[in-house]
């Protein structure tokens, strides 16, 4: 019998799919305080949770026979992926079945701002007024409606705009303009034509890229009584900057459903009678409810009997099929990948991956960790090693490989080459004895820096004084050198790789790429 575990609340379908099977033993803990939970787990094979359940140390530390985590829902904050990756616990999670529920909740916000809806209802509920004259409110018809992230949730919102006869500009960098055209909707590379709309809602996941995606300076730029929604993730906008355009009257409604800390009961936009909230139910729907147990009880069915882990976020290599020391490969390849992203943000229309040397036999094997490498910054959790291939067709990716025998300057070497609509980058690594990783080449550059933390890549005219001028301005803002690589090329340029122990503001990259001889300038965080 394999034994699976419901750690939290999930909708009945879902326990019966369980308590169906044969070979299921389902054992439904949700209503036990956590504490006792944690002493039920140790016999389990998978578990299933929500966001109620941390999955950390002290959790982990409970399952020693555990194969699998399904996260019954898209977002997997509460879990520690690293840790039950050291573990060997596949982590899964239900990223589509809560889809049109989150859609239809953002169009909820969005009608009940435009109309004034939750204030008219009040008015006459609780107050007993019937005042009309209070309650003039605007048509979405004709309205511009910007859209950021145009993804499987944003594009469906887009579509259901223009139903009501708005015009939906899509901003997404990492989507083919065909997929906005195609859903009628107007593509737009520039942030700014956004800012420039009568409703902005955001649909983007939450990484280092788009976390305070709107501040002060973004609304400083929006039309005077904008209207700004958010049913994606938490922190996208800036709390505070927010609720200052609230009160100024800069934006004139809000509707919120998510928070930067949850439960979000002590933020102060609650305060404001301009801001309509909800808390966090984008999944709140008797359907998605519904399918999001049924999908994680299969899920965990699955994983049980090893026959599938959908929808896996760490799914390993198979060690028995490939030697040991192309699992460091596999996490080289993915970190090229993840740099690649960050050098050309632009669409990707092909990839090509290059292994010399002894690692060339395995070049099929690195596919995978490349196409998640370079989708992660746009896709976060929405992407794994298991729908990994079938996203880069979905979105007309090529992907070449080619195996050469040997290198002439290292006994392995891996090359990706990303081709987008800016042009190509080319990054290659290495990895040395005793498992060190290095990048060892960005475009025409060599380099050798190992590929951790947040780094600064600087190219600029080969001229004496530039490398002081760097320092001098790093050091004025209290931003320390960890390590500093210089590499030159044929044409009298040259590519400073710069590691630091601090984030860089977009203050000190703008004066450091006021120099005169910088000729680009560029943050990445591996």
């Amino acid at each position: 019998m394999y034994r699976i575990v419901v750690c939290d609340h999930i909708h009945q379908k879902g326990l019966d799919m369980l308590s169906s099977q044969s070979d299921i033993a389902m054992l439904n803990l949700a209503t036990l305080p956590k504490d006792e939970l944690l002493k039920s787990l140790h016999n389990a094979d998978v578990a299933i949770t929500r966001s109620s359940t941390g999955v950390g140390e002290e959790f982990l530390a409970n399952v020693p026979n555990l194969k699998a985590i399904v996260r019954a829902g898209v977002g997997v904050d509460n879990v520690d992926i690293d840790a039950c990756s050291k573990q060997g616990i596949v982590v899964m999670n239900v990223p589509t079945a809560n889809t049109i529920a989150a859609v239809e909740l953002t169009m909820t916000h969005i009608l009940s701002a435009i109309r004034n809806f939750p204030g008219a209802n009040a008015q006459l509920k609780v107050e007993r007024k019937w005042k009309r004259e209070d309650w003039y409110g605007t048509e979405l018809k004709g309205k511009r409606v910007g859209v950021i992230g145009f993804g499987n949730i944003g594009s469906r919102v887009g579509i259901r705009c223009k139903a009501f006869e708005a015009e939906v500009l899509a901003y997404d960098p990492y989507i083919h303009p065909s997929k906005a055209i195609n859903a009628g909707a107007s593509y737009v590379k520039d942030f700014d034509e956004i800012l420039n709309c009568d409703i902005i809602t955001i649909h983007t996941p939450k990484n280092a890229e788009t976390k305070n995606m709107i501040t002060a300076k973004e609304i400083a730029k929006m039309k005077d009584g904008v209207i700004l929604i958010n049913c994606a993730r938490g922190g996208l906008y800036d709390e505070q900057d927010l609720y200052d355009g609230l009160v100024s009257g800069k934006i004139r409604w809000a509707g919120i459903d998510v928070f930067e800390k949850e439960p979000g009961t002590t933020c102060k936009l609650l305060d404001l009678p301009n801001v309509y909230v909800t808390p966090h139910i984008g999944a709140n729907t008797l359907e998605s409810q519904e399918e999001i147990a049924k999908q994680a009880a299969q899920a965990a069915m699955e994983a049980a009997r090893g026959i599938s882990y959908p929808n896996a976020l760490n799914l390993p290599s198979n060690t028995a099929q490939i030697p040991a020391f192309v699992a460091q490969y596999t996490e080289l390849t993915q970190k090229l990948g993840f740099l690649c992203s960050q050098l050309d943000k632009s669409v990707l229309n092909s990839l090509e991956i290059t292994a010399q040397g002894e690692i060339s036999k395995y070049v099929d094997s690195l596919e995978t960790y490349a196409v998640v490498g370079v989708l992660k910054p746009s896709l976060d959790d929405k992407i794994n090693y298991v729908n990994a291939p079938f996203i880069a067709q979905d979105r007309g990716i090529k992907i070449q490989k080619t195996a050469l025998e040997g290198s002439k300057t290292y006994k392995n070497l891996i090359t990706l080459t990303a081709r987008t609509n800016n042009g190509s980058i080319s990054v290659s690594g290495t990895v040395f004895d005793d498992n060190i990783i290095r990048v060892s080449a960005i475009n025409e550059f060599e380099v050798l820096i190992e590929p951790k933390g947040r780094m600064l890549l600087f190219k600029n005219t080969d001229v004496p004084g530039v490398i002081g001028n760097v320092g001098q301005i790093l050091g004025k803002h209290q931003i320390n050198i960890a390590d500093f690589r210089l590499a030159r090329n044929t044409k009298k340029e040259a590519l400073a790789v710069i590691l630091v122990d601090n984030m860089v503001s977009a203050e000190v990259l703008q004066e450091l790429s006021g120099i005169s001889a910088c000729i680009s300038l560029q943050m990445v965080v591996i």
